[in-house]
């Protein structure tokens, strides 16, 4: 089924969504890889206020390359998200609703997103430059000095993604 969402992405909404819908977003979301995520947690360990809100949000696992003269933002495909396991629980717990990535996630992620009612999607790898096309906006807002693994404010449009596993751990994957 194709759905046109708007962030930010509730628990409500969340739950209306079932591994294999095509959903296409607009609005806010954040991209993090590794290095941000670390921080990210560390920060969490500190009891330190994070850069960016997590409540109903979505984190794309990007590091995008350099925007050329004219462009918003450069290819801006999707890292391997079971880099982004061990810290995904932590997010997940303060309320974060959806990741984009790509690849398989693990058992422990699955269930902290059935706890917390959230979703995984993937966007296809490989077309970094297409998907480029739906990010009207991007913003460095943390982190600065990761360069491409900055933690970025993205506005999309009708950006295309799948639902991979849906907040009842239904795995299109598995399926």
């Amino acid at each position: 089924m194709e759905k046109q969402l708007h962030t930010p992405l509730t628990k409500e909404t969340a739950r209306t969504l079932q591994a294999g819908d095509y959903v296409y977003l607009t609005g806010t979301i954040y991209s993090a890889r590794d290095a941000a995520h670390k921080r990210l947690t560390e920060s969490l360990a500190k009891g330190e206020t994070l850069p960016l809100p997590l409540e109903n949000e979505i984190i794309y696992y990007l590091g995008p390359t350099p925007a050329r003269p004219g462009q918003v933002i450069g290819s801006a495909g999707p890292t391997t998200s079971s880099r982004m396991d061990k810290y995904a629980p932590a997010l997940l717990d303060l309320g974060q609703t959806g990741m984009i990535g790509k690849g398989r996630r693990s058992d422990v992620v699955i269930a902290s997103m059935k706890k917390n009612s959230a979703v995984y999607f993937a966007a296809v790898g490989g077309a970094g430059a297409l998907l480029s096309k739906c990010i009207k906006r991007a913003e460095v807002i943390a982190y600065e000095d990761l360069g491409a693994e900055a933690i970025y404010k993205l506005e999309v449009e009708n950006f295309p993604v799948i639902v991979v596993i849906d907040c009842e751990g239904n795995n299109l994957y598995d399926m």
